[in-house]
């Protein structure tokens, strides 16, 4: 489902080239953890592997299709599709509610309103964070916070789930229930998604069904 081949890339002409002609394919229905030291590329990977940044060589295939050389607004719609992403911090609105901060990929995707809201409510439920819907970011615990922003990538059903540390700044307990919703959302059989982890937790390391040592 999603898959690079020869991959290379720098963020500047004559500066250090990451990934060294990297190919590899994440097995749909599995959690994959990328590993490596600090300045090898983690994140950078997730971010060539959601269509932020362009490969310098080589390409990244997404259900057969070479997306990494499509247009800027085809790539858009690919992301807004088929890629859900969680960051480190949750990164969500402070002035927005919790339920809006799910929907709102959805909404760029083009969901009717009503839409996007029943299922941004179902998650929320799933995840156990159902009564927090119409709560503030502030008003809800980090844990929390990490498990709607699964929820919100999770909101328009994507093939591809993208996590960049999703548990660096949480405990162990509320680690593993973060984890344990990432591996759910791979699925398994035809709804299985493709899910990748930029991580340098052992534990989530541990937790993984493949690692990728960058």
């Amino acid at each position: 489902m999603l898959s690079v081949e020869n991959l290379t890339f720098r963020y500047r002409r004559g500066g250090e080239e990451l990934f060294d002609d990297l190919s590899y394919a994440f097995e749909p229905g599995r959690v994959t953890a990328v590993t490596g030291a600090s300045g090898r590329g983690k994140s950078t990977l997730l971010y060539v592997l959601g269509l932020m940044l362009t490969p310098l060589r080589g390409t990244v295939t997404l259900q057969g299709n070479n997306v990494s050389a499509a247009a800027d607004a085809e790539r858009s719609r690919i992301r807004a599709e088929s890629i859900g992403f969680v960051f480190q911090d949750s990164a969500l609105d402070p002035t927005r509610t919790i339920l809006d901060s799910v929907t709102e990929p959805a909404l760029y995707a083009g969901w009717s309103r009503s839409r996007a809201q029943e299922q941004g409510r179902v998650l929320l439920e799933r995840m156990g964070v159902g009564n927090r819907a119409d709560h503030m970011p502030g008003e809800i615990s980090g844990g929390q916070a990490q498990r709607v922003a699964v929820c919100r990538s999770l909101v328009t059903d994507p093939a591809v789930v993208l996590a960049d540390e999703p548990t660096g700044n949480l405990d162990q307990a509320n680690a593993e229930g973060v984890l344990t919703a990432l591996s759910e959302a791979a699925g398994a059989g035809a709804l299985a998604r493709t899910v990748v982890i930029a991580t340098h937790d052992p534990f989530v390391i541990e937790f993984a069904d493949e690692v990728l040592a960058l």
